[in-house]
């Protein structure tokens, strides 16, 4: 996602290799299918928040000869971005470290936009979408993914404490994120000025064995280090007891027969007038 550099310290997420694999494993086709259709070859299109480059480089593909750039706040990731569009052979992905709120280009600039759980950690979505809105042309596509804590799950019901989605939900809220984004994306593109907004709904699943044991290690790794635990206590927002309680239900979890998770997204595309 992207932010200014000051505002880095407090992305909620963090860059842990677990929480990188979760990037690389989305795609154009999965992450940005409500896009796609709307693309045309030859078409100039920005990446907002681009992360490793695995959606930017889908993107890239469907507007050949057109032009993809993705912007990030990271720089590891910006190079990440790079190496994949390289090896995938797209000489029409260039990637740069930048900053959602104060976009490096002029105005008019874009055919279409693009943001995938990048919103939800930006403060200021307002500003975000403004800007977005100005690099735009006019009758420019805007479309975005976000996700909705509230509606995400992960199963059998017993499985996991709700108060776990809701510490996750209030961590993204103390670190100045929407953790509901996904279910105000449509009021949002309305209240920035989008005309033709529609919006839909859908989740990542993880359901076979395997992807259990990934989005296992995922949680361990990422929710339940010690830095978040550590951020979490500090603020209140939960007990070492908790968490520790939280990793006992995660590790029986990944042994069940029936281990399912879905996190869900809200997604909505408008039109720049």
């Amino acid at each position: 996602m992207s932010q200014t550099h000051e505002e880095s310290s407090t992305y909620a997420m963090g860059y842990s290799d677990e929480f990188t694999q979760i990037l690389h494993r989305r795609n154009a086709e999965t992450h940005a299918a409500h896009l796609l259709p709307h693309l045309r070859p030859g078409s100039r299109v920005l990446d907002v928040g681009c992360g490793p480059g695995s959606i930017s480089v889908g993107l890239a593909k469907a507007i050949e000869p057109g032009q993809l750039h993705g912007i990030d706040m990271e720089e590891s990731q910006i190079e990440i971005a790079r190496a994949s569009a390289a090896a995938g052979g797209h000489t029409n992905a260039t990637f740069r470290v930048g900053d959602a709120t104060d976009l490096p280009f002029e105005d008019n600039t874009f055919d279409a936009a693009h943001t995938h759980a990048v919103l939800m950690h930006v403060p200021d979505t307002e500003k975000a979408l403004s800007e977005i809105m100005r690099v735009l042309k006019p009758g420019g596509i805007m479309a975005s993914r976000e996700v909705v804590t509230y509606a995400s799950f992960v199963g059998p019901d017993e499985a996991v404490d709700d108060e776990a989605w809701s510490t996750f939900s209030r961590l993204v809220s103390a670190s100045g994120g929407h953790p509901d984004m996904g279910r105000d994306l449509k009021n949002a593109f309305v209240e920035a000025g989008f005309v033709g907004v529609e919006w839909s709904a859908s989740f990542d699943v993880f359901s076979t064995p395997e992807d259990a044991a990934f989005f296992h290690a995922f949680v361990n790794e990422w929710f339940l280090s010690d830095e978040v635990i550590d951020k979490a206590t500090q603020a209140g927002l939960a007990t070492r007891e908790q968490f520790e309680m939280w990793r006992a239900d995660m590790d029986k979890w990944d042994g069940h027969p029936g281990a399912v998770s879905g996190p869900a997204f809200g997604e909505a595309i408008g039109f720049k007038p």
